[in-house]
């Protein structure tokens, strides 16, 4: 079968992030099953049109004003896909409209209030605004996505097929789960993309009002983005240069490590699709402390493998934290069933699910309603 993806970025591109992960690991299973797979995105300052990724066939084209235009030229000129997959980052690729074969669309989240993150009025309100509009109108075409945050948001706009599909992860589970107490100074970790919407001056602010507290922290952001500055002035400002690190990206290996020793992932942001690193922390042993937003209510379950905190404020998230320190076992109890959990998530027992789920649609076999696929 001829697979086609179109998505606004490839894991190549500096500005990638987690989309492009799952995007790269469903792609490169279907390579594995012998499909041909191709992964038509944006063009990027230094890059080659045509590249081979991993058996994947990258074509870059384009920018966010015209790519769908390119795409839609050159999937004019192809063999006929089977399947061609429409990834919504709040702008479609309008595919059912060009693409002449069966076609689903694969969405992370619904961006709603992130337009704010990016863009100032009126643009923030017209890019909400054609986000809505653009569901309704793609109503009839099945939607894939990772959790139920994300379902809800898409029926509520009108579109009536929705199946979860929830993400893997490559980052496999310690064997043992190894002893690690909750002791003072608290040790805590960031892993994202810098960038507004990830919100990581939260995680500033949570530092500032566990010392106000009396209680000992230091924070490990782990990370890159156009928001470093800031978040760097933020750490003067507060004058936490001491208690806070900037590393930048890291090895997998080397994060893996960071993970392992922090005692909780924090995740500040203002919706996430599922929140990979949620996981990935998991699987380390260690716990995250999230913002109570789609996508992180999913990832994590409250006071069973994390705790979602009462609000979207450094103050919530500092009292969830004050609350455990009397009850290490609890701690304890969390690090286990979120280590346990994580296993579920490994690419090894999504793949299949996923490819299978993929080839259904190549094949053009109807789907009747909403769906959570069963791991």
């Amino acid at each position: 079968m001829r697979f086609l993806m179109l998505n606004w970025r490839d894991p190549r591109n500096p500005a990638a992030g987690g989309a492009e992960r799952v995007t790269h690991g469903y792609l490169k299973a279907l390579v594995d099953r012998g499909h041909q797979v191709y992964w038509f995105t944006h063009h990027f300052q230094g890059a080659p049109i045509t590249e081979m990724l991993d058996g994947i066939h990258l074509i870059r084209e384009g920018t966010t004003a015209n790519s769908w235009l390119k795409a839609a030229r050159w999937c004019a000129s192809q063999v006929r896909f089977d399947l061609v997959i429409d990834q919504h980052h709040g702008i479609p690729w309008y595919a059912p409209w060009w693409c002449r074969t069966h076609n689903i669309s694969y969405i992370h989240e619904v961006l709603g209030p992130i337009w704010n993150a990016f863009y100032k009025w009126p643009w923030n309100l017209i890019g909400r605004t054609q986000e809505r509009w653009t569901h309704w109108f793609y109503r009839q075409v099945p939607f894939w996505t990772a959790c139920e945050s994300t379902r809800n948001d898409l029926i509520k706009n009108g579109v009536r097929r929705v199946s979860i599909i929830r993400y893997g992860v490559s980052t496999m589970a310690l064997p043992q789960l190894p002893p690690k107490s909750l002791s003072l100074p608290l040790r805590l970790i960031v892993v994202s993309r810098l960038a507004p919407n990830k919100r990581i001056g939260e995680a500033i602010k949570l530092v500032q009002e566990l010392l106000q507290r009396k209680i000992p922290a230091t924070l490990q952001i782990i990370g890159s983005g156009e928001e470093e500055r800031a978040l760097r002035i933020l750490v003067q400002d507060y004058q936490l240069q001491k208690s806070v690190t900037f590393t930048g990206p890291l090895p997998e290996q080397d994060k893996d490590l960071a993970l392992r020793e922090a005692h909780f992932l924090v995740h500040t942001s203002q919706r996430e699709g599922w929140g990979l690193n949620v996981i990935e922390a998991n699987a380390m042993g260690t716990p995250a402390i999230v913002y109570p937003v789609p996508g992180l209510i999913e990832s994590t379950l409250h006071q069973k493998t994390g705790v979602v905190a009462a609000n979207e404020t450094a103050k919530a998230l500092a009292d969830a934290i004050e609350q455990l320190l009397p009850v290490p076992q609890h701690y304890q109890y969390l690090r286990e069933q979120a280590w346990m959990r994580a296993r579920q998530f490994h690419w090894n027992r999504i793949l299949p699910i996923a490819s299978e789920w993929l080839e259904a649609r190549a094949r053009g076999d109807s789907i009747q309603g909403s769906e959570v696929l069963p791991l």
